[in-house]
């Protein structure tokens, strides 16, 4: 099975996430700026709620997704006030014809004073744990 972990973050707190997952998973997590070129089953995909939407990069990068290559997305995100992006990310890729799993990772972020040191070693273990749990089950 194919993985690959894509993820925008503006403050850090997503790629403190992305990391997590990858170290879990034994791959690099990189940028929305590096493409998918090749066929992967999984997506991991982070995000992260700025100004009450998805940035920019995130929507830019779904719409260079090519729904033969990408069998399925998996969320995750992080924010400081707001719930996570999931319901408009997931819009987004079924409009491009591309799955997306009902359970995703969602965490505080910190921002400014707000939710200080969050992400933390809890929430990062709880993603290995959420990312094994979806391999996983993915290989039954």
């Amino acid at each position: 099975m194919t993985t690959a972990i894509r993820y925008y973050s503006k403050t850090g707190n997503t790629k403190k996430l992305a990391d997590a997952i990858g170290q879990a998973v034994g791959i690099s997590a990189e940028t929305v700026s590096l493409p998918i070129t090749e066929p992967v089953d999984i997506l991991f995909l982070g995000s992260s709620v700025y100004a009450a939407g998805v940035d920019s990069e995130i929507k830019r990068f779904i719409a260079s997704l090519d729904n033969t290559k990408v069998k399925k997305v998996v969320c995750f995100s992080s924010a400081a006030l707001l719930p996570s992006t999931y319901k408009q990310v997931k819009q987004l890729l079924e409009d491009k014809g591309i799955p997306v799993d009902e359970r995703e990772f969602h965490c505080r972020g910190s921002f400014k004073m707000l939710h200080k040191g969050k992400p933390n070693a809890e929430d990062l273990k709880e993603v290995q744990t959420f990312a094994g749990k979806i391999l996983n089950l993915a290989k039954s």
